[in-house]
């Protein structure tokens, strides 16, 4: 009888193979393979192939590998906390950037004892090389297998409804919707006996083996069920995991770079700013020594935006809320504003803006416009405020208050891929002045599927159009590009800047957005050359992004040693002893003149550890003055490497620190 044979496409290369042909038997010499791209979707390697099929194998190294990894090892630690605590009852367990977690509701919080013994549990399980294996199940017969898990009925039961589970909460698409409701088996290899499941879209590792070494839990908290404080409080353990133990042991040492980065930390350390508790979550204020690098931002950010042609102007933190109805933003951006205020008794609501667009629009339509004026460019400083939930709230990277270098830019159909242009050249040159200079493009677009298409508005000819102009342009400028489907505002695409710190991290800067939605829903209009009315486009463009941000990834990214020109205390001067206090004083003076920041340490505590406070404020420059210093009318250097340099006369002392200074030089002074 012969055997029936089935043509595929393996990485683009026509092979026969048998019927029944599997992918994990396409790949079966190739370990590193962990899943496959079948027709576009991925699938686990015990997947069946069918004629006519394109296979594409994704390794443990690919983004998709490691997504498949970590999900796989966020189950093997749900089994072994259900192992451990009969008690507990299964919420969401999605992969996530650089790991995993899982939600659990038990009875005791967990501790770090406790992910220590959970941790060797799950080598247990690694080491048996548990199978995963896929079923395709009815509601019925997964409402009955999950009987036990309430959180899992709860998904099932949405997923059934008029919505989709996959949109109750986040991960939850991982276990729910798109079609097929499919449970997971963690099955011993020897006997095929079923030891665990979950619901699960998948896929997953062949094999628990294959998780080898290279996972960690890293730590335990409260999380609310679908992310809501009406919901109980359930138990989260994060968790990595990487291919090799060498990979896992390079995070952990990127993990505490991180930690000794961390801006919330050096804010408290530096005298930077505060989020007191009076005031409210989210809410900083910012010290005297953070307001020098503020100040310092706003100089030349104002500086840069009127050499680029562009006029400050400054609007109210509150309007009444019909503006924003216009804008559209409490039509499509409502849960990001902060509820209404009534100060005239129900004359009128009033809002906090949570945008300044609206008020810009409301100058331009303030007088005719002519053609001539275009590229009509505003800006300002202006505040806003967002509603973010106490949960999402991180240090000044994620604030509720943000003040942004908010610019508008109203021109022709015409005129908008010049002005984008202008635009990304500006930001860019801006973060490479603050010493960022690793970044590529995100460029941000709608849903076109699904429920979330329905919160942008304008047509499809509009979006294609939009959408290609920023397209082409960010292609011109030579930086990779990556698509954000969905990342888009209600009102048009975006294309943002992604900056790598001075440890990889990618942060979120600058954005530039094109608006054909605002100018139609304010009616704003100019008179073209041939005397008729046309509406204008809005770019939208903030350089910084937000202060408060910028300021937040600027600490971690110096790790509080700002550059010379942005540093609060550019000079600490450190007397050897009490005697050369004056002559110190001098010196500082002459700084002074020079418009550089400078402090001198007239405390009676010994020279040792005079210096070892002088390093701990990071200063760029520390000046040692001591009997030889002052018998040549000379200082000394100290660097933040640890550096030395002996015997500097101080008007050539007080000129390199100015030319430094001055030079907005980015690097740390050396001898």
């Amino acid at each position: 009888m012969s055997v029936e044979n089935i043509s595929v496409s393996v990485s683009g290369e026509n092979k026969n193979v048998e019927a029944g042909t599997t992918a994990a038997d396409l790949f079966a010499e190739d370990r590193e393979i962990v899943v496959a791209r079948v027709n576009d979707v991925l699938v686990d390697l015990s997947h069946t192939l069918a004629d006519g099929d394109t296979v594409v194998p994704v390794s443990i190294h690919e983004e998709d590998g490691l997504n498949v990894l970590r999900h796989s090892a966020a189950h093997v630690m749900a089994q072994a906390v259900q192992e451990y605590r009969k008690d507990s009852k299964l919420g969401i367990g999605p992969y996530i950037t650089d790991g995993f977690y899982f939600d659990f509701d038990v009875e005791e919080p967990f501790t770090p004892e406790d992910l220590k013994k959970l941790e060797k549990s799950m080598m247990k399980i690694i080491k048996s090389g548990q199978k995963f294996q896929r079923r395709v199940v009815s509601h019925e017969e997964a409402v009955a297998e999950m009987a036990d898990e309430p959180y899992k009925l709860e998904l099932l039961n949405l997923q059934q409804g008029p919505g989709s589970g996959a949109e109750a909460a986040e991960g939850a698409s991982q276990e729910v919707g798109g079609g097929e409701i499919t449970i997971y088996d963690n099955v011993n290899p020897k006997t095929g006996e079923i030891i665990w499941k979950d619901l699960c879209r998948g896929p997953h590792l062949p094999s628990t083996k294959m998780i080898a070494n290279g996972y960690a839990l890293m730590r335990a908290g409260g999380a609310y069920w679908r992310g809501s404080e009406k919901n109980p409080m359930l138990q989260r353990i994060y968790g990595t995991a990487w291919p090799t133990k060498d990979e896992l042991v390079a995070y952990k040492e990127r993990i505490a770079e991180a930690e000794r980065r961390d801006h919330r930390r050096l804010g408290e350390e530096l005298d930077l700013f505060s989020f007191p508790k009076t005031i409210g979550p989210g809410l900083p204020v910012i010290h005297p020594k953070g307001g020098v690098i503020l100040r310092e931002m706003e100089d030349y950010v104002r500086a840069r935006h009127i050499e680029e042609g562009f006029e400050y102007v400054k609007t109210p933190h509150i309007s009444k809320e019909d503006l924003f109805y216009t804008s559209g933003h409490l039509p499509y951006y409502a849960d990001g504003m902060f509820p209404p205020m009534d100060p005239d008794n129900g004359a009128a609501l009033y809002r906090l803006k949570a945008m300044n667009c609206p008020m810009h629009n409301e100058i331009f339509r303030s007088r005719g416009r002519s053609y001539r004026e275009l590229p009509l460019r505003l800006f300002e400083f202006g505040t806003v405020y967002r509603d973010e939930k106490s949960g999402v709230l991180q240090g000044l990277t994620r604030v509720r208050m943000i003040t942004q270098d908010d610019s508008h830019s109203y021109v022709t159909k015409e005129q908008a891929p010049d002005e984008i242009r202008h635009l990304l050249k500006f930001m860019l040159s801006l973060l490479e002045d603050f010493g960022m200079t690793d970044f590529y493009l995100e460029l941000s677009t709608r849903d076109t599927e699904g429920d979330k298409k329905d919160k942008f508005i304008g047509t499809d000819e509009q979006w294609d159009e939009a959408t290609k102009v920023l397209e082409e342009v960010a292609k011109s400028t030579g930086l990779e590009l990556v698509a954000d489907p969905g990342g888009a505002a209600f009102y048009g695409p975006k294309i943002s800047v992604q900056a790598k710190d001075a440890i990889g991290r990618t942060w979120q800067m600058s954005t530039v957005q094109y608006d054909f939605n605002q100018p139609k829903r304010f009616g704003l209009e100019y008179q073209a050359s041939d005397g008729s009315r046309q509406e204008p486009v809005m770019i939208h463009s903030a350089k910084f992004g937000s202060f408060e941000r910028f300021m937040g990834v600027l600490t971690e990214h110096y790790a509080g040693a700002f550059p010379a020109w942005l540093a609060p205390v550019q000079v600490i001067g450190v007397p050897v002893a009490e005697a050369f206090n004056d002559y110190m004083a001098e010196v500082a003076q002459k700084l002074r003149a020079e418009g550089i920041r400078v402090e001198v340490d007239y405390g009676t505590d010994r020279f040792p550890k005079k210096i070892r406070n002088a390093s701990k404020e990071k200063a760029p420059f520390i000046l040692i003055a001591g009997g030889e210093d002052a018998e040549n009318g000379a200082v000394s250097f100290r660097f933040r490497d640890g550096s030395q340099e002996n015997g500097v006369k101080i008007d050539d002392a007080v000129a390199r620190i100015v030319e430094h200074v001055r030079g907005r030089v980015n690097s740390d002074p050396a001898t």
